[in-house]
This record gives structure tokens, C-alpha cells and sequence, in this order.
């Protein structure tokens, strides 16, 4: 795929899903996927075809998370990404907003290697944690230390929910990307988070983003009426 046909595709697929894509970050885009490209040769980064399938590619690895970037609030300075492998949504997203910092937590080493190239090869200033997440937890700067946690292609559980909500101050917001068989998370929400939406990523994918808001001590928690 030439930069004339990356570029034609990649504009084609986010007027599909209504998201600007700006000439300097269209480049940067191509950046990192050209370069994921070239690493998911060597190390399983993802298990999409970069190639032979490349409109999903793009959407899923590209489109959705410069959508879910609109949900980020504006006053928003610090997001956390769980899982983040071959570097989306993460890597886009602060691509799509350069004015957030953006720390990256990933178990597997070679995969943390990626991580800290592409921040390089981009020229952006990413933080990479080597980690499982739960290791974090009992680190103190790492509590209530963030406005935003993302997260995709993780089980959702009270168990996952209870330590992701440790990162996020008061009133800070936890962003799932989900499938179309992503598992409903909403008898897992209560007490701890206010589910603020379901959101269509890309329509093509089925793919959503349910956004939930830690809850702010004092908030009242509303449960479903008994049937």
C-alpha cells in the first residue's frame, strides 16, 4: 500500500465514521502503522491482517480510537491504557490529543520495546510501564493519579472494575472499548462507577465505547426499580 493509497483509504474510512483526520496527523498515523507493520513481521503486536484486510485494520486500530478521542474530556491532562500491546488505542488517541499525557502499561517486554520505539519514531512523549496492572496498584503515585483510564479487549469484572477505579481521582472516567460480543458491564457498575453512555465507535465493526464516571464521594447511587 503506497502513501497515496494509505491516505486515500484512511480518508475514506474516517469520513465513514464522521472524525477529521488533519494533514500532520494523518502523517503521523501513517508513521505508526507503518512501523507497526514492519514489527508485527517480527513480534505478534496483532492479530489483525495489516494487509490483506486493510479497511479493518484501519478502522479498528486507526478509527476507533481517534473516535473515542472525542470522548476524552477537554480538561482532561492525564490517561492511563491498560493493556495497550501493539499501541492502540492509545498510541492514536494521543496523537488525536498531543496536549494529554498518555502512560502505557504492558506486561510483555518485547511489546513494551514497540511502545517506547513508536514514541520515538513519533516524536511523542510517551510514559511505558512494564507491568501488569495490578502490580501498580501498590505503587502510591499511581493511585488516583489519572483523569481517564482506557481499556479494550479485557474481561470485565467487580474484581477489574475495583482496581482500575484506584487510578482515577474523583469524577475521572474509565473508557472500554467493546465488540460486538463485548460483555455488558452494567451489573458490574454498581457502586463504584455512573454509567455516563454506550457510543458507536465504528458501525461497521459493531464496535462501541461504554464510558463510566467514578463516583464522587456522597454520590448517590440510583438502582434499577424491582420487577
Amino acid at each position: 500500500m503506497t502513501t497515496r493509497e494509505f491516505s486515500d483509504r484512511l480518508k475514506r474510512r474516517a469520513k465513514k465514521a464522521d472524525v477529521p483526520v488533519p494533514g500532520p496527523l494523518l502523517e503521523q498515523l501513517e508513521a505508526y502503522f507503518r512501523l507497526l507493520e514492519a514489527w508485527n513481521a517480527k513480534i505478534n503486536l496483532t492479530a489483525l491482517d495489516l494487509r490483506g484486510d486493510a479497511d479493518r485494520a484501519v478502522d479498528r486500530l486507526l478509527i476507533e480510537p481517534l473516535v473515542a478521542a472525542r470522548h476524552i474530556d477537554q480538561a482532561a491532562k492525564h490517561v492511563i491504557d491498560i493493556g495497550s500491546g501493539g499501541g492502540s488505542p492509545a498510541i492514536p488517541m494521543k496523537l488525536a490529543r498531543p496536549d494529554v499525557a498518555f502512560t502505557l502499561v504492558e506486561a510483555k517486554t518485547r511489546k513494551c520495546a514497540f511502545l517506547r520505539e513508536a514514541g520515538r519514531h513519533l516524536k511523542v512523549d510517551l510514559r511505558v510501564e512494564t507491568a501488569r496492572y495490578e502490580v501498580l496498584l501498590s505503587r502510591p503515585e499511581f493511585h488516583e493519579a489519572f483523569d481517564v483510564v482506557t481499556m479494550r479487549a479485557v474481561r470485565v469484572d467487580p474484581r477489574v472494575l475495583l482496581g482500575l477505579q484506584a487510578f482515577l481521582r474523583a469524577g475521572g472516567e474509565l473508557l472500554l472499548f467493546r465488540g460486538a460480543a463485548g460483555v455488558e458491564v452494567q451489573s458490574a457498575v454498581m457502586p463504584l462507577f455512573v454509567e455516563r453512555g454506550t457510543y458507536t465507535l465504528v458501525e461497521s465493526l459493531q464496535s462501541r465505547l461504554v464510558v463510566l464516571q467514578k463516583r464522587q464521594i456522597g454520590q448517590p447511587i440510583f438502582l434499577p426499580p424491582a420487577i
